[in-house]
């Protein structure tokens, strides 16, 4: 194996799959083979339209992106494959790596992640998104018995409270414009409800639906010194928000949580690989395959990112399949 193929965005909404060389795997080297991909559906049709803020470029490079912001950029980070040639306890081996859409790739052979067993390839992808949730969890410390609503469903959202329904007597409620999403709220084990329906009196809310409006509610639905917990990535867009109110008088707080750094919380006792190995671990839960609601093969990425970057392809996580598995 002497090549791959790698898919790259390009600008003016359009993508192109490229040759990319591969060498021969060094003695601390892994040669992966993907078996599949996930689309990061928010932080991916947000850089395939060309929408990171300059002062963001550093911040928001991927660990194995090739290329820089704007275009044209190689970029993901959700890839499980079977590793191919390199150390021999890994050799045959499924792994989880934070590499974007190739067929194959060489990396370092610390930057791959066994998956375990229980976990399949194709759920193994969400990976990176519940080691996201993880980290929020971290940041926002939610105690037994708390009342905790989730708005936003999208991949990170839903993730996030696929775990909160693990926590002993927490009460969790998923809140989504799309009435679609009770099913995937249903099969999370969470309660679901549209922003009409949403309960208020919320010890935390995380906001996950990268909108103004859902950011106000999510202040709004809180109970007197709770906080809600940001996840939403907005790009390049200005946010304006009323904090008038009880915004005071509710001693509420906004706070920021961002997976490029692990949680204070735990920082001093976790590293990024103990922080990705938890996530692979709890996606033994086959709850997790509700976040999964399609897929297409590696050669249909040029039409498939534009679809889901203009929503004509709905989805939470997208897969993307390589050849024979």
């Amino acid at each position: 194996m002497h090549e791959a193929r790698a898919f790259w965005s390009v600008g003016d909404g359009k993508g192109e799959i490229r040759p990319e060389p591969l060498r021969t795997p060094g003695e601390d080297e892994v040669l992966v083979r993907a078996l599949y991909s996930g689309v990061s559906r928010g932080t991916e049709t947000l850089v395939f339209a060309g929408k990171v803020p300059p002062d963001q470029h550093s911040v928001m490079r991927a660990p194995f992106q090739e290329g820089d912001f704007p275009f044209p950029v190689k970029y993901g980070y959700l890839s499980a494959g079977l590793v191919e040639a390199g150390p021999a306890r890994l050799v045959g081996r499924a792994v989880f790596c934070l590499f974007p859409h190739q067929t194959a790739y060489v990396v370092p052979r610390e930057k791959v992640v066994e998956i375990p067993a229980g976990v399949p390839p194709r759920r193994a992808v969400l990976a990176g998104t519940v080691e996201t949730a993880v980290n929020a969890l971290w940041d926002a410390a939610p105690l037994v018995g708390d009342r905790v609503s989730v708005l936003g469903a999208g991949m990170v959202g839903c993730c996030v409270a696929a775990l909160l329904a693990r926590f002993p007597g927490v009460e969790v409620e998923l809140i989504d414009v799309d009435p679609a999403r009770r099913a995937t709220a249903e099969a999370l084990g969470v309660t679901f409800a549209t922003p009409q329906e949403a309960s208020a009196g919320r010890d935390l809310v995380v906001h996950a639906s990268a909108t103004e409006p859902g950011l106000q509610q999510a202040l709004g639905l809180l109970a007197p010194e709770g906080t809600v917990l940001e996840l939403s990535w907005y790009g390049d867009r200005p946010v304006t928000l009323s904090l008038g109110g009880v915004f005071h008088s509710g001693r509420l707080a906004i706070r920021s949580s961002q997976v490029g750094t692990v949680s204070p919380a735990r920082a001093g006792r976790r590293s990024y690989a103990d922080r990705l190995a938890l996530a692979l671990r709890l996606l033994r839960d086959p709850a997790f395959d509700a976040l999964i609601t399609g897929e297409s093969p590696f050669e249909d990425l040029p039409r498939v990112l534009p679809a889901l970057a203009t929503g004509e392809l709905p989805a939470l996580c997208h897969a993307i399949t390589y050849g024979d598995r």
